[in-house]
């Protein structure tokens, strides 16, 4: 699917977050992965995959998050987006990163008698 027509196209890695303020009436179009998409002041949650297209209907903050790689086509006037980057790993899975780190390396770790 291409994208043309619109104004922008984004590439996103997987958990990466975009902030978008005051994007009322700006298209986007998903031509690789999925979206999932909330609004300020706004109950629903919206999920869109490869294919779907999405018009942003209430002014305020709209935070974008890939589910996954994506290819995001927007077509709009003016909009900044913020990229902020992908979700920090949780503490728990921190902690395990951490500890099988120390278990392969005392597993690695090769021993030399000492005289």
């Amino acid at each position: 699917m291409a994208c043309d027509g619109y104004t922008k196209v984004w590439e996103l890695s997987s958990r990466e977050i975009l902030r978008l303020d005051g994007a009322r009436g700006t298209a986007i179009r998903v031509t690789r992965g999925a979206l999932w998409l909330t609004l300020a002041d706004d109950p629903r949650d919206i999920v869109l995959s490869a294919g779907d297209t999405f018009t942003i209907d209430r002014g305020g903050l709209t935070v974008i998050e890939a589910q996954g790689d994506a290819t995001v086509c927007v077509l709009a006037r003016y909009v900044d987006a913020v990229k902020v980057g992908a979700r920090r790993p949780g503490l728990a899975s921190r902690l395990t990163a951490l500890l099988r780190s120390v278990g392969a390396a005392a597993f690695e770790r090769r021993w030399v008698p000492y005289f």
